[in-house]
């Protein structure tokens, strides 16, 4: 009965849930400053018992309602920012902000979140603890949850960090309501990956008085191809993708350097410093065969998404128990990234994704995340606000049981 009332609970607050999602998506904004954002989620929970803790490194904030009386933490979380594209939707609230989109979820990532929010308070005479709503800017590419995580906006010192966290990734080309997720590995790191092959540039025609870096440079691509296939097991999924190779000013002048840059997915730790100890072995070695020299940089992004196996489970247990719900144990994960993984590297915790194409449509032809013709349809947002909801009353009531 309570997931029954929890989902009627979340549907009497679809109005709300899906104008502060329109309110979000009209004025997107970008990195880790989201005051505007920020500021409509504040306006529409303002009548809420919350506390309010912020920071000084980004416009990052967790409001905390606090329960019965002392116990377990939950952290709830939903990202702000948007993304550096035109919206083509046609939308009646689409941006009014050239060259910005929300066309990764995150503002019905933030509207599902609130409405949560406002689940709970009308609950909190029901359990006793706390939740932490935390409100993130900066997840595409400005590692936002880093950054809270260091101003102690989730715990540390004298406020322990949660004992749990749960957040939701909507996904428009996946059924419509369906919660999916799987333990271990969801979500890869992604790094950034820099070689820059430096020889002696000469005029095109006498090649043999040069040491070209073209060459050695296409080399090395070909040469990372390999290097994957043949040195890591093809069980554990190692992507090395160069997406950018630039050189030369003329057509008949040999440069003296030639540029590579890409990206790295790993899904652990391990993997991912051995690939990045592979790859500066094998450029360097390749440019010193050719009598050139290669320095090999990589910047590292997010870490991988690893969800602990018990959060799955309560993700499973709640999404099921609604009624019309369904759980989905994803075989394999994604190679996309997530800065979700910084607070699971500190928090047991789980990432699911949140089917939100349309009833009965061709779910796995809608256009998906970070494209400019992405839609949602707004009616599964009250499902997510009452699996969010349903996961932290779970935990606060049952723990990992």
């Amino acid at each position: 009965m309570l997931a029954e009332h929890l989902l009627e609970q979340a549907q009497s607050l679809a109005p709300r849930i899906v104008a502060l999602r329109r309110a979000i998506h009209a004025e997107p904004e970008l990195g880790l400053e989201t005051p505007l954002t920020l500021a409509k989620v504040k306006a529409e929970l303002s009548d809420l018992p919350l506390t309010w803790r912020e920071g000084p490194s980004c416009t990052g904030a967790v409001a905390v309602l606090q329960g019965t009386g002392p116990g377990p933490a939950v952290l709830l979380r939903g990202d702000m920012d948007a993304l550096p594209m035109p919206e083509e939707t046609g939308l009646e609230f689409a941006s009014t902000i050239p060259g910005r989109m929300h066309a990764c979820g995150h503002d019905t990532h933030t509207a599902m979140l609130a409405g949560a929010a406002r689940m709970l308070a009308e609950r909190r005479g029901e359990f006793a603890g706390e939740v932490r709503f935390m409100f993130q800017p900066g997840e595409e590419g400005y590692h936002g949850a880093r950054f809270m995580l260091a101003d102690g906006l989730l715990g540390g010192g004298d406020t322990p960090l949660p004992d749990a966290a749960f957040a939701l990734h909507i996904m428009p080309n996946y059924r419509h309501g369906v919660l999916a997720s799987r333990s271990g590995a969801l979500l890869a790191a992604a790094d950034m990956l820099e070689i820059t092959v430096t020889g002696r540039g000469g005029h095109a025609s006498m090649p043999h008085q040069t040491r070209d870096p073209v060459p050695v440079a296409c080399e090395i691509v070909t040469a990372i191809q390999a290097l994957v296939t043949r040195r890591f097991n093809a069980t554990e999924a190692v992507v090395v993708t160069v997406s950018q190779l630039s050189a030369g000013s003329a057509h008949n002048v040999i440069p003296d350097q030639a540029l590579l840059k890409g990206t790295i997915r790993t899904l652990s730790p391990e993997r991912r410093q051995e690939v990045r100890e592979a790859l500066s072995h094998l450029a360097e070695h390749i440019a010193l065969a050719h009598e050139c020299t290669a320095e090999v940089t990589v910047t590292e992004g997010f870490p991988p998404t690893i969800n602990d196996a018990r959060a799955v489970t309560l993700f499973d247990a709640v999404a099921s128990d609604l009624p019309g719900g369904a759980f989905e144990r994803l075989a394999n994960p994604i190679m996309g990234a997530e800065d979700f993984s910084y607070v699971l590297e500190k928090v047991p915790g789980a990432m699911a994704f949140l089917g939100v194409a349309a009833e009965s449509s061709d779910w796995a032809g809608c256009c998906g995340i970070h494209s400019t013709r992405m839609v949602v349809d707004e009616a599964v947002l009250p499902r997510g606000s009452a699996i969010l909801a349903g996961c932290a009353l779970r935990f606060l009531e049952r723990g990992w049981e």
